[in-house]
Parts: structure tokens; sequence; C-alpha cells
């Protein structure tokens, strides 16, 4: 069981939530952990670096000079690999380096991030995230107040367009609901900001 204190936006500390390691897989699987990253970045690769074969490079057509009798070595294209200017051989080419795991291997890869960032005590729990207008000054605050002094994700529960503008402009803070929670986002950022209700809501389906 994993005790966690739950704060308000002041930093005053409220209660004392029980968290069972069950709820969250029991253990962290660090090589399914491993593999969720892993498919998070390739996803993002664009995939577009590309390199000129010989058949591409500009120029060529006839042969620089004849075969034989010059003393020289012989070629028949200056679009040839090895001289400069020339084609690329095995260079990059455009690709598609997306793949995906299995949904019960997704869920039990975010499970063992949440995990690991309770085990570790960074996982922030707030009462609620009270601000009437969109105020980046007021979120600043109450980061502040909570002693996140570092990269953070906040997670709420549904999509609060106020929290997202007070949010979007502080540095390495990212807002996520929890429906679109995933392993990578938990393990990017150093500290989890969950808000309670949001915490309730959590289901691993």
């Amino acid at each position: 069981m994993i005790k966690v204190p739950v704060f308000d936006n002041n930093g005053k500390s409220l209660e004392s939530v029980s968290l069972p390691e069950e709820r969250f897989g029991g253990k962290v699987r660090r090589e399914l952990l491993r593999d969720a990253i892993i498919m998070h970045e390739a996803n993002h690769r664009r995939g577009t670096a590309s390199t000129k074969t010989r058949g591409e490079v500009a120029g060529g057509g006839r042969k620089p000079w004849k075969q034989k009798h010059t003393g020289r070595a012989r070629v028949g294209d200056i679009r040839s690999p090895i001289w400069k200017g020339g084609g690329v051989v095995f260079g990059p080419r455009p690709r598609d380096y997306s793949f995906s795991i299995h949904r019960k291997a997704k869920k039990a890869a975010l499970q063992s991030a949440i995990l690991s960032r309770l085990i570790d005590n960074e996982v922030v729990l707030v009462d609620k995230l009270g601000l009437d207008t969109p105020s980046t000054k007021k979120m600043a605050s109450i980061l502040k107040n909570l002693d996140i002094r570092e990269s953070c994700l906040i997670v709420i529960q549904d999509f609060d367009e106020t929290i997202w503008k007070s949010s979007r402009n502080i540095y390495n803070v990212k807002l996520r609901v929890v429906s679109d929670l995933n392993a990578y986002d938990v393990t990017k950022y150093k500290k989890l900001l969950i808000v309670k209700d949001a915490l309730d809501s959590l289901k691993f389906e």
C-alpha cells in the first residue's frame, strides 16, 4: 500500500490517500515499459531522411573518357558513388518507422509507469485546480506552492480550457486528460500532478 498526501492549491495537506500496488499491476514491468516508450518514439519519427542514388543525381550521360590508352582508371559515369558529387550507396530512404503493441500491453505499461512514479514519490495529488479565468501566473504559483520546480505532467479528468490556457505557456509543463494518458508521457516528465477526481476515474481497461 502506497500513501500519497492530497494538497490544496496553496500546498496545504488535506488528507492522505492509500493506493494498493495491485491497482497498478503489482510490480513495475520494465521490459514492457521500455517497449511502450520505443513504440511512442518510433511513431513520432518523420522518416523523411533521403539520399540520391546514382540514378537520381544530376549530370552524367556520356562516358568521361575512352576506356583504354589514357593512363587513367576506367570509368563509365561521373555519377559513380566513388566520385565526388556522385550517388550514395545504401543511404537512407523515406520509410515508416511506426508500429504498435497490443492493447493489453499498453495498459500494463501505463500501470507500470504510474507505479514507478508512486514508488519514487514523484506523484503529487491535488484536491482541485481552481481557476476561474485563464492565468499563467496563477498556475505557476500553484506549481510553486506544490513544490514542483521540474518538468510536470498535469492529469485532469475532463478537458478544461481554462486550465489548458493557464498551463500551455509554462516551460516543461503538459496537460493530459485521463483518457489520453500514456506510458510515454508519464515517464517523460519528472513530476506527475494528478487532480483527485482524475485519479478516482483512472481505469485500466
